[in-house]
């Protein structure tokens, strides 16, 4: 099992605050999908991070492969829905419990 990290990237800088319903209703999605993976061990951790240029979401997520990581992102409802978009990049190591 490999480690990648999961990027989610909103549309805009103002994302967090300036939501419409549609995009409200599409991240409510998104943090359900997130427990999910977490509650079946495919992330250790998720959430939103506090940059200065824009807050974004990350996650760490363990897969078979980069294609297997990204199928996450893939299915992500915030994706699906055109909200956001997502990176995921391969962790070179990962040092866990």
């Amino acid at each position: 099992m490999s480690w990648f990290l999961y990027r989610l990237l909103p549309p805009r800088p103002d994302f967090a605050t300036t939501m419409d319903e549609r995009e409200r209703a599409a991240m409510a999605e998104h943090v359900e999908y997130w427990r999910g993976l977490l509650e079946a061990g495919r992330t250790i951790f998720f959430g939103p991070v506090a940059d200065p240029a824009g807050p974004w979401g990350l996650g760490i997520v363990n897969g078979g492969s980069l294609d297997d990581a990204a199928a996450l992102g893939e299915a992500d409802p915030a994706v699906v829905a055109g909200v956001a978009r997502f990176e995921v990049l391969p962790m070179l190591s990962a040092v866990t419990r």
